[in-house]
């Protein structure tokens, strides 16, 4: 396996690895283009964002700044929206669901790291290159959900259909769906019914 392979399955891989390198230069690159932009220039900003999430359904609406390592390794669906500083760290498959509300200073991370240093911290290949071994789990968020502001998505997480996670929840478990969920840990406060409906502010619009 080659180590990207290892990387998107979830296995321990050597991150200094160039073909994973290049594409997080590439990343970073488009990234910085991206958050250069001005909100009038959708052209060009549809056109980094082509390079850069060519997983994602035409039509993506990121603010900016925008920051990701691979970009490839991201799906996202139709009429999403992300506000300012979201933050996505693709060592694994990320999947964005349809109608997905994303608040300002939101993170998905992947990324797992060894406990113990004594496998965690850098070492040296024979040609005096540091490299670390790390490994990542993928995230899940289903369609029509809202994370709102300063929300951390970890690893490992399904966050069901029809969710709403609360300002500043680090979520660190599978939320089912169509729950209100808040908290450090994140936890499921109760569903979300139709009594949730602001139907007095809906009909006067």
């Amino acid at each position: 396996m080659t180590e990207r392979e290892k990387m998107i399955a979830g296995e321990l891989y050597d991150a200094s690895d160039e073909q994973l390198a290049t594409r997080r230069t590439e990343a970073h690159n488009l990234c910085t283009d991206y958050n250069r932009t001005y909100e009038t220039e959708q052209k060009k900003r549809g056109k980094i964002l082509g390079k850069l999430l060519p997983n994602a359904k035409p039509g993506a609406y990121i603010q900016g700044p925008f920051y990701c390592d691979y970009g490839d390794n991201i799906a996202i669906g139709e009429n999403f929206y992300a506000n300012f500083n979201f933050t996505v760290l693709d060592c694994c498959p990320v999947e964005i669901g349809d109608d997905v509300f994303i608040g300002p200073n939101v993170s998905l991370l992947t990324p797992v790291h060894p406990f113990r240093w004594q496998q965690r911290n850098m070492r040296k290949k024979a040609d005096g290159t540091a490299y670390d071994l790390e490994y990542a789990k993928p995230i899940k968020i289903g369609k029509n959900c809202w994370l709102a502001g300063n929300v951390t998505v970890i690893g490992g997480v399904t966050i069901g259909e029809g969710c709403v996670i609360g300002a500043g929840s680090v979520v660190t478990r599978d939320i089912p769906a169509n729950s209100l969920a808040v908290g450090n840990p994140c936890r499921v406060i109760r569903q979300i019914t139709d009594k949730d409906e602001l139907k007095e502010l809906i009909d006067g619009l």
